[in-house]
């Protein structure tokens, strides 16, 4: 089994986020992406994410956090939910009918009370990837979760902030996750000039 890894290139990055909006057009599939990006979430607890942890409905707006518990830790999760997360729930929104609280975001095409699986999540990923990425080999629904680490990292978010972002009980995990390849180093060996 090959590791994923983060998508580093800013522009493949940009073309795989946006395959579903503007190559085969798909706002489940779109959002779903959008969702791994931005919220460092595991793609487990995104397929779990039900309409009203992420919608009031008695406003008729999206909610400012993403409220729940990880499968894997059991550890709560309180996640804003940014402007481009929720323009992506919101084209959800509008191209689903009758939306209700209890529904799947992320639901399957049958049944909207069940989500779809995490080889149906697989696959999309990897499509958009295979046709965006010129790495894709090792672009997985992980790779999500590791590209929101590596350019937050890149933007100068705490290493250890991030370590709590991704419930991790460790700092070597975390160091993983932020894709730093010898190339980044050897920079800061060459930039350094006393």
């Amino acid at each position: 089994m090959s590791v994923t890894e983060p998508i580093r290139n800013i522009s493949e990055l940009k073309d795989f986020m946006n395959f579903y909006k503007e190559k085969e057009y798909s706002p489940r599939n779109y959002c779903l992406i959008v969702a791994g990006l931005n919220t460092a979430l595991r793609i487990s607890d995104i397929l779990r994410i039900t309409w009203d942890e992420v919608y009031d409905f008695q406003a008729d707006c999206c909610k400012t956090h993403l409220k729940l518990r990880e499968m894997k830790t059991k550890k709560a999760q309180n996640i804003l939910i940014n402007e481009e997360f929720e323009s992506a729930l919101m084209l959800v929104k509008k191209h689903s009918e009758n939306v209700t609280p209890t529904q799947y975001v992320f639901h399957s095409k049958d049944d909207c009370f069940k989500p779809i699986s995490r080889i149906q999540a697989y696959r999309i990923i990897k499509h958009a990837a295979q046709m965006t990425v010129s790495n894709h080999e090792h672009i997985g629904c992980h790779s999500l979760r590791k590209t929101f680490g590596y350019f937050a990292y890149k933007n100068g978010a705490n290493p250890i902030l991030l370590m709590s972002i991704f419930n991790h009980s460790s700092f070597e995990i975390t160091k993983r996750y932020l894709g730093i390849t010898q190339d980044e180093k050897d920079r800061v060996y060459l930039n350094l000039n006393f």
